[in-house]
């Protein structure tokens, strides 16, 4: 079940980056349709979880599969977890301190919180074994850079959009596929079990 919590939690963290996010200089109407869809796609991650976590706890006699889905990475939350978010969050609060110093626009603050959250995502991806996570590493960490430069070159106004709605959306498309194909993957399993054939 703690795998289902990590899909969760990445699903909550892109519905805020877009929430957080979706505003000026964007048009309104583009706003609402961005936020609308975010929190479709939180609602249809949480259907899948709770389809999946279903399918999971079936045993012989249930008339699912016999063995819970094991698909995707098994996201262990012990004490390197807790590490790492220690350090993501000294991080996030003392680089938005270096910044304010620096005098830097407010909307670098969001490329800062983009860039460490895709940082933090490396060590997970060794932790976990999980190579799918790289992918959402160097995406974050990319768009979070990006916007960094955009907020110290003269073009701030565009930062929340490009290092928060984007990698919001990002991180909710990719939840929400990984979650898809598992869900698929563990029905075909459930068709061609022993029970089922039976």
């Amino acid at each position: 079940m703690t795998r289902f919590v990590g899909f969760l939690i990445g699903a909550g963290f892109g519905l805020a980056f877009v929430l957080a996010n979706s505003g000026p200089p964007l048009d309104p109407t583009v706003a609402l349709v961005l936020r609308i869809l975010a929190v479709a796609a939180l609602l249809a991650v949480i259907a899948l979880v709770v389809a999946l976590a279903r399918r999971s706890g079936a045993g012989p006699g249930t008339g699912s599969a016999a063995e819970p889905v094991r698909d995707g990475p098994r996201m262990r939350f012990g004490p390197f977890y807790g590490v790492v978010v220690a350090l993501e969050f000294v991080l996030l609060f003392g680089g938005v301190q270096v910044l304010r110093a620096l005098d830097a626009p407010m909307q670098a603050n969001v490329a800062w919180i983009a860039l460490v959250v895709g940082l933090h995502f490396f060590p997970l991806a060794r932790y976990w074994r999980a190579r799918s996570i790289l992918g959402v590493a160097v995406y974050m960490t990319v768009l979070g850079a990006v916007g960094l430069a955009m907020a110290f070159t003269g073009y701030p106004e565009w930062v929340p959009l490009v290092s928060g709605v984007v990698p919001g959306l990002g991180m909710l498309a990719g939840v929400l596929v990984s979650l898809a194909l598992t869900n698929r993957a563990a029905g075909a399993s459930a068709d061609t079990s022993p029970a089922r054939s039976a």
